[in-house]
Parts: C-alpha cells; sequence; structure tokens
C-alpha cells in the first residue's frame, strides 16, 4: 500500500514562504502523476497546482505566479513552494497521486497551512 506523508506547513505571516514536501513511500511518482489540493473550513477542496508525469504543470489562477510545484522521482518527493502567502491561503493541502490507466489513486494526510498575522 503506497503511503503519501505531507510536511512543511506550519503558521506563517502574509508575505512570506513555506516549502511543502510530499513523500512517498515507493516509487508511485514514476508512474502517477501529482497535484496540491487544499481545503479550508467550510470550503470544497480545491486543487492548487499538478504536475503530470510529462512534467506539464498546471496551477490554480489563484496562485499563478506564487506557487511552484516540481517533483524528484529520484527521492520520491513533491514539492510545492509557496511564496508572497495570503491569509486565503490558510487551509489543510493534500497530496494526491493518481493515474487513471493504473487504476491508481492516493492520497496524503494533510498539512495544516495558516497564514496570519
Amino acid at each position: 500500500q503506497v503511503q503519501l506523508v505531507e510536511s512543511g506547513g506550519g503558521l506563517v505571516q502574509p508575505g512570506g514562504s513555506l516549502r511543502l514536501s510530499c513523500a512517498a513511500s515507493g516509487s508511485i511518482f514514476r508512474i502517477a502523476s501529482v497535484g496540491w489540493y487544499r481545503q479550508a473550513p467550510g470550503k470544497e477542496r480545491e486543487l492548487v497546482a499538478r504536475i503530470t508525469l510529462g512534467g506539464m504543470k498546471d496551477y490554480a489562477d489563484s496562485v499563478k505566479g506564487r506557487f511552484t510545484i516540481s517533483r524528484d522521482n529520484a527521492e520520491n518527493t513533491v514539492y510545492l513552494q509557496m511564496n508572497s502567502l495570503k491569509p486565503e491561503d490558510t487551509a489543510v493541502y493534500y497530496c494526491h497521486a493518481w493515474s487513471g490507466s493504473r487504476g491508481l489513486d492516493y492520497w496524503g494526510q494533510g498539512t495544516q497551512v495558516t497564514v496570519s498575522s
């Protein structure tokens, strides 16, 4: 069973930066696309950024130019660099790995990001 473990969340002031990491227990990232989602209290989970096996990246409009997703297949880790953080970025951030052709669908447990002064 594949496990995804997020880390790097915490409390940061507006304008600050955080880097989230998603570590996989196996080499799942070599065969799956990966995305970061977030869910704020009272809101639905939303896609923040994703990266395909081929390296194509996609971002939510609200984070374009501020967040960067990257992957290190050798280290089985995907990152989300978050800069110029805003209070509205406050949420639990989740890592998701999937492959429709292989029937793979895995979620991490989430990491809390709080942006507040």
